[in-house]
Protein backbone atom coordinates (compact mmCIF):
# COMPACT_ATOMS: atom_id res chain seq x y z
CA UNK A 1 0.00 0.00 0.00
CA UNK A 2 1.73 3.24 -1.18
CA UNK A 3 1.37 6.18 1.55
CA UNK A 4 0.72 8.96 -0.75
CA UNK A 5 -1.18 8.94 -4.38
CA UNK A 6 -0.32 10.97 -7.44
CA UNK A 7 -3.39 12.93 -6.29
CA UNK A 8 -1.56 13.66 -3.32
CA UNK A 9 1.58 14.61 -4.66
CA UNK A 10 -0.37 17.02 -6.80
CA UNK A 11 -2.20 18.88 -4.23
CA UNK A 12 0.94 19.36 -2.22
CA UNK A 13 2.61 21.04 -5.37
CA UNK A 14 -0.62 23.01 -5.76
CA UNK A 15 -0.84 23.78 -1.98
CA UNK A 16 2.86 24.27 -0.82
CA UNK A 17 3.29 28.23 -2.53
CA UNK A 18 0.06 29.62 -0.76
CA UNK A 19 1.40 27.64 2.29
CA UNK A 20 5.05 29.12 1.66
CA UNK A 21 3.66 32.61 1.68
CA UNK A 22 1.47 32.19 4.93
CA UNK A 23 4.58 31.23 6.63
CA UNK A 24 6.81 34.12 5.38
CA UNK A 25 4.21 36.43 6.01
CA UNK A 26 4.41 35.45 9.70
CA UNK A 27 7.96 35.19 9.82
CA UNK A 28 7.81 39.39 8.22
CA UNK A 29 5.07 39.53 11.38
CA UNK A 30 8.33 38.27 13.53
CA UNK A 31 10.68 40.44 12.55
CA UNK A 32 9.03 42.90 12.57
CA UNK A 33 8.48 42.56 16.39
CA UNK A 34 12.46 42.37 16.27
CA UNK A 35 13.11 45.51 14.92
CA UNK A 36 10.40 47.58 17.02
CA UNK A 37 11.61 46.28 20.00
CA UNK A 38 13.51 48.64 22.41
CA UNK A 39 16.66 46.78 22.01
CA UNK A 40 19.81 48.40 20.78
CA UNK A 41 19.71 48.90 16.80
CA UNK A 42 23.17 46.63 16.74
CA UNK A 43 20.94 43.92 18.74
CA UNK A 44 18.14 44.28 16.59
CA UNK A 45 20.35 43.68 13.70
CA UNK A 46 22.30 40.88 14.71
CA UNK A 47 19.08 39.07 16.68
CA UNK A 48 17.27 39.73 12.52
CA UNK A 49 20.20 38.25 10.77
CA UNK A 50 20.23 35.38 12.98
CA UNK A 51 16.70 34.45 12.47
CA UNK A 52 17.03 35.00 8.81
CA UNK A 53 19.77 32.74 8.21
CA UNK A 54 17.79 30.10 10.51
CA UNK A 55 14.49 30.93 8.48
CA UNK A 56 15.49 30.62 5.09
CA UNK A 57 16.76 26.88 5.61
CA UNK A 58 12.58 26.08 6.09
CA UNK A 59 10.63 24.04 4.17
CA UNK A 60 8.19 26.87 4.85
CA UNK A 61 10.50 28.90 2.76
CA UNK A 62 12.72 27.05 0.35
CA UNK A 63 11.73 23.19 -0.29
CA UNK A 64 13.33 20.86 -2.21
CA UNK A 65 10.81 19.33 -4.35
CA UNK A 66 10.91 15.79 -5.18
CA UNK A 67 8.41 13.03 -4.57
CA UNK A 68 11.15 11.49 -2.81
CA UNK A 69 11.59 14.45 -0.25
CA UNK A 70 7.46 14.72 0.07
CA UNK A 71 6.90 12.89 3.25
CA UNK A 72 9.99 15.08 4.92
CA UNK A 73 8.80 18.50 3.55
CA UNK A 74 5.14 17.13 5.08
CA UNK A 75 6.77 16.95 8.48
CA UNK A 76 8.82 19.76 8.26
CA UNK A 77 6.32 22.08 7.37
CA UNK A 78 4.40 20.52 10.32
CA UNK A 79 7.09 20.88 13.04
CA UNK A 80 8.29 24.30 11.67
CA UNK A 81 4.02 25.27 12.26
CA UNK A 82 4.10 26.66 8.35
CA UNK A 83 0.56 24.36 8.46
CA UNK A 84 -1.47 22.67 10.79
CA UNK A 85 -2.35 19.06 10.49
CA UNK A 86 -6.17 20.14 9.43
CA UNK A 87 -4.11 21.41 6.18
CA UNK A 88 -3.87 18.12 5.06
CA UNK A 89 -7.78 17.60 5.11
CA UNK A 90 -8.08 17.43 1.41
CA UNK A 91 -5.43 14.78 0.98
CA UNK A 92 -5.92 11.14 0.65
CA UNK A 93 -6.78 8.82 3.85
CA UNK A 94 -3.61 6.58 3.38
CA UNK A 95 -1.79 10.29 3.74
CA UNK A 96 -3.27 11.40 6.62
CA UNK A 97 -3.33 8.29 8.64
CA UNK A 98 0.02 7.99 8.23
CA UNK A 99 1.04 11.18 9.57
CA UNK A 100 -1.38 11.19 12.14
CA UNK A 101 0.55 7.98 13.38
CA UNK A 102 3.90 9.57 13.19
CA UNK A 103 2.48 12.69 14.88
CA UNK A 104 0.91 10.39 17.34
CA UNK A 105 4.05 9.13 18.50
CA UNK A 106 6.35 12.56 18.44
Amino acid sequence: MDIFTERDWKLFRAKLPEWQENYMDKLNKEYTEILNSDKLPSEKFWELEKRILNDKKHVGVTAVMSRSRFLDNIFSLLYEKAIVYEDLSDFSDELKNHVHNILKYN
